[in-house]
């Protein structure tokens, strides 16, 4: 059949029929912006994901800066005297809990504690880590050598933890998280604080 004696709406619709392999010009253009779109929704729902955590991360921050009243402490206190030691343990906010750790120059196992303690204060900003020489604490009698290094607990003036002898309950070689996770097993320290956020973007960088 001569094409050119055709109507021209048919004309045109054997042109389309004949090329429909052929994708047009504006079909590509159109592909592409297809796929331009679905990359854009996936960086669109990584960026929303992380604000989302950053968001979640916030209110749980505000949420236990709320319930974490009382005072804040930095680093282990040196007690001096017994009656240091008496004030520490009286006088101090009802909802901080108090470790005092009691020692004695010149024992390895005490000098470790120490360290530990030393770690562990600056994870627990709102526990009070104190420690104090036996010799003056005012009654260096009651701890002797094989009772040290002693762990005490207090909490609103009352003794939660009396652990005389504490290299009992740990190994000859112990750190941190050992004494942590020592503590943690009889419920005496707080849930640990969550890393700022500013904290958690210098470590992403």
């Amino acid at each position: 059949m001569d094409k050119e004696s055709l109507p021209p709406a048919k004309r045109e619709l054997l042109r389309q029929m004949s090329s429909a392999n052929r994708p047009k010009d504006g079909d590509k253009i159109a592909e592409n912006n297809r796929k331009m779109s679905v990359q854009e929704y996936e960086m669109l729902k990584e960026e929303d994901a992380g604000c989302l955590k950053k968001y979640r991360r916030r209110c749980m921050q505000e949420m236990h800066e709320k319930l974490s009243i009382g005072p804040r402490f930095v680093g282990v206190h040196e007690l001096d005297s017994g009656d240091a030691f008496l004030e520490v343990i009286e006088k101090e906010h009802h909802s901080t809990t108090v470790v005092v750790h009691i020692y004695k120059l010149g024992i390895k196992s005490c000098e470790d504690l120490n360290q530990c303690l030393d770690c562990l204060a600056s994870e627990y900003p709102t526990v009070k880590f104190c420690r104090i020489n036996a010799e003056s604490s005012g009654a260096s009698e009651r701890f002797s050598d094989e009772v040290l290094p002693t762990l005490l607990v207090y909490k609103a003036g009352e003794l939660v933890g009396n652990f005389l002898a504490c290299m009992q309950h740990l190994n000859q070689e112990f750190f941190a998280t050992d004494v942590e996770a020592f503590l943690n097993s009889y419920g005496l320290l707080p849930e640990k604080e969550l890393p700022s956020l500013e904290d958690e973007e210098n470590d992403v960088e």
